[in-house]
């Protein structure tokens, strides 16, 4: 089967290895000399990274926090773009979506643990369907703004992002959602510890100040 061609296995390790690299681990040790492993939610995301680094030097702490956002995305467009550009398929192409999205959620390099997901999966749905994405940044900006609850405005972004695609997009183009289900499952999954605290009114807030 084409899908399970050499080239593709290559993509599809490629994915997984470049989704788990642990930006913002590496980023905060580097440039704060601190381990997000091992402080607040114990996540190698973005929002830890401004909560660990904020506590010795704020300014810094905003400079990670975007870096890590924009390189937790960017991995997990890479890979995607390059099989574009040399023509995988689409169902290639989710494929690989949905590997990156685990790498960073289940890291090879941090013994399968790792982050919530939300950047990496904004960077290959910024791909794959880039106007229901757009609409779900959106929507988890303005969540943000009012909330300034980090868990919460992802899955709502999220969220808008899913029932976008399915309006605009009418689904994917491989006739099936599954790889766009699969990925949110993995990032709502990711986020049940947040999901409980937020039940029990215990998820704090996140602020820049």
């Amino acid at each position: 089967m084409d899908f399970f061609s050499q080239t593709n296995i290559y993509y599809y390790i490629a994915a997984y290895l470049c989704g788990s690299i642990p930006f913002g681990l590496i980023l905060a040790k580097f440039f704060a000399g601190v381990d997000i492993k091992s402080q607040g939610s114990k996540s190698i995301g973005a929002t830890n990274v401004l909560r660990v680094v904020k506590q010795t030097n704020p300014s810094l702490a905003k400079k990670l926090s975007v870096a890590t956002v924009l390189l937790d995305a960017l991995k997990g467009t890479v890979v995607l773009i390059i099989a574009m550009l040399l023509g995988a398929s689409d169902a290639t192409l989710w494929a690989i979506a949905v590997l990156a999205v685990l790498g960073h959620c289940y890291s090879a390099f941090l013994g399968l643990e790792g982050g919530k997901g939300v950047a990496t999966g904004l960077g290959v749905f910024i791909v794959l369907i880039p106007i229901p994405t757009i609409i779900g940044a959106v929507v988890w900006g303005f969540c943000a703004k009012v909330l300034k609850i980090s868990s919460l405005s992802s899955l709502l972004g999220l969220t808008a992002v899913i029932i976008a695609a399915l309006f605009i997009n009418n689904g994917l183009n491989i006739n099936s959602n599954v790889p766009m289900y699969i990925i949110a499952f993995i990032i709502y999954y990711k986020h049940i510890p947040n999901i409980l605290r937020l039940i029990r009114g215990e998820e704090g807030k996140v602020t820049t100040k």
